[in-house]
């Protein structure tokens, strides 16, 4: 099971920021939770009144998983998940211990597995890859709005 903090605050700029986090233990529970709380959190947003669109929240279930599901894959030890949401995206941060900096792999549609990435990069904004003193913070960002000028997105 894991431990978690919430709540609410506001960024330099005045802008309302909520956040929440999550400490995943191992085990095959730990990907599930991930998403669950992210959809807890999307829906607490928007009962605050925040624009989350079904296909925000889903984009944040798919990226939560890929992203928790690399790391509880590739890292030992326990994972740190933490939403952030302003009035204009949703960034998705996960810690884990591996200081591995992983890279997406070219498109290889005869390829089993190992997409996670290329989907990640795909349907997201901003990707980031920080190396931390002790293994590595990844961060996706996922905006509100319908972004109909990335490679591949347009309306829906």
């Amino acid at each position: 099971m894991g431990s978690d903090a919430g709540g609410n605050d506001t960024a330099g700029s005045g802008c309302r920021v909520m956040q929440t986090a999550l400490a995943l233990e191992g085990g095959g529970t730990s990907i599930a939770e991930a998403r669950h709380r992210a959809t807890e959190f999307l829906s607490q947003a928007q009962e605050d009144g925040l624009p989350v669109s079904q296909e925000v929240l889903e984009l944040t279930q798919l990226v939560v998983s890929e992203l928790v599901t690399n790391a509880r894959k590739y890292a030992p030890g326990p994972v740190l998940m933490e939403l952030r949401i302003t009035a204009h995206a949703v960034d998705i941060v996960v810690w884990d211990s591996d200081p591995t900096v992983p890279a997406a792999r070219a498109a290889d549609p005869g390829r089993i597995g190992q997409h996670g990435l290329e989907i990640v990069q795909a349907v997201t904004e901003n990707l980031t890859v920080d190396p931390e003193p002790v293994g590595k913070r990844v961060t996706a960002r996922i905006a509100l709005h319908e972004e109909t000028d990335l490679p591949g997105r347009g309306p829906r």
